[in-house]
């Protein structure tokens, strides 16, 4: 095990919440060695072209973040890390801070896509947007009705402790 990378007890947490090996096609590499590439990715700012070859092909590294930022499951892993850890009395919600920011686009940013980025061997799901009285002010697009109902019970566990916090 290379420094930063996940230790044991932390890949425990994490391990349950990965997306398993279903349907057609080849089987995936350990997840475990892929997350630490892109870890690795992200904490040194290398091009995915010259990642160690001890977290695999960087083509494998790259594919997978980028179908798992698409298909949405690094949030879904990060809502399971964080209820988990919340159950355990890790967090302290009384620190929570919203910060509301405007920064000016440069002119030339106009009239770029704002779709996410197409998952490879995928055809594309209508997407629904959140309504505004349910958080769609964020942003929030979402493409199954599993997941709106999910986004429904994080608005309303963010707003029950912001509410919790004005009233303190």
């Amino acid at each position: 095990m290379a420094r930063g990378d996940l230790l044991y007890e932390e890949w425990a947490r994490r391990e349950p919440h990965m997306p398993r090996n279903v349907g057609r096609g080849a089987r995936w590499q350990c997840h475990r060695r892929v997350i630490n590439g892109v870890l690795f990715r992200q904490r040194t700012g290398l091009p995915w072209r010259d990642l160690p070859s001890s977290f695999g092909k960087w083509k494998t590294l790259h594919d997978r973040h980028r179908r798992w930022s698409a298909d949405g499951t690094w949030e879904k892993i990060l809502r399971a890390v964080q209820a988990d850890a919340d159950a355990e009395g890790r967090i302290d919600w009384s620190m929570v801070s919203v910060v509301s920011t405007s920064c000016r686009a440069h002119q030339h940013a106009a009239g770029a896509q704002s779709r996410p980025p197409s998952v490879p061997g995928r055809r594309s799901t209508p997407v629904r947007a959140l309504p505004a009285d349910q958080g769609g002010t964020f942003g929030t697009v979402l493409a199954s009705r599993q997941e709106y109902a999910e986004v429904e019970e994080a608005v309303r566990q963010l707003q029950d402790a912001l509410a919790r916090i004005t009233a303190e």
